[in-house]
């Protein structure tokens, strides 16, 4: 154990982790558990194996929970998927899971002195979320995919009431439900045509100063002499 600390303290992580590993079914259910576990999870760390050592940080705050550590490694198993998390264009499992165990964190340490910390990350999560929702609802708009497009668009404003690019979701689906009218049968293109146009009185009332707003007016005006055609 003490060879195991000498290398820790060296930064000789390989070494100090194959010794601590040796040592946890050893020292299993004595007082130097809790020591070996916690240099075991942060050579791990250390080591760049963010993965082995998220699981081990939560481990270890789950088999020590009365221990001085039990904060800090909670908090750096959230870290840890943080640090995992991808590019907003690939798979965001880790972002959702860095997510989830940072808001746990808060809840469980209220008075922590990490938890700014904490709510700078989360923001930092969500942005990526909202920029991989933003652009699936792009995409979905771009390749004529309305009927997804309105969808994701109601889904975004719900997931991000507070999004500075909601005023766009409102434009997009103004125009959606428009041009599903116009490639719906006669009888489904009033019914999307009303809702074209309560989303756009809606849009207004929210968003009265928006870029969007003359585009959408324009949806309107068009929405209004379709519906006026069909009667």
């Amino acid at each position: 154990m003490t060879k195991a600390k000498e290398y820790y303290d060296k930064e000789h992580y390989i070494k100090a982790s194959q010794l601590y590993e040796e040592l946890i079914p050893v020292v299993k259910g004595t007082e130097k558990a809790e020591e070996v576990y916690y240099y075991y999870s942060w050579s791990e760390y250390n080591m760049g194996d963010f993965i082995i050592s998220q699981y081990h940080f939560k481990n270890f705050s789950k088999q020590f929970p009365a221990s001085k550590h039990a904060e800090e490694c909670y908090f750096m198993n959230a870290y840890c998927y943080f640090l995992t998390s991808a590019n907003y264009k690939l798979d965001q499992t880790s972002t959702k899971n860095a997510i989830k165990e940072f808001q746990s964190f808060v809840d469980i340490y209220p008075e922590s002195t990490k938890i700014d910390s904490c709510n700078i990350i989360i923001d930092k999560l969500r942005a990526k979320l909202e920029k991989k929702d933003y652009e699936i609802v792009k995409q979905y708009y771009k390749v004529d995919d309305w009927k997804a497009a309105i969808v994701s668009t109601k889904n975004f404003i719900k997931e991000y009431p507070s999004s500075d690019l909601n005023d766009e979701m409102f434009y997009l689906m103004i125009d959606s439900y428009y041009l599903l009218a116009i490639n719906s049968i006669r009888a489904k293109k009033e019914e999307r045509l009303d809702l074209a146009i309560e989303n756009y009185i809606k849009f207004v009332d929210l968003y009265p100063k928006s870029s969007y707003l003359s585009r959408s007016e324009s949806v309107y005006s068009s929405c209004k002499k379709l519906k006026e055609n069909l009667n």
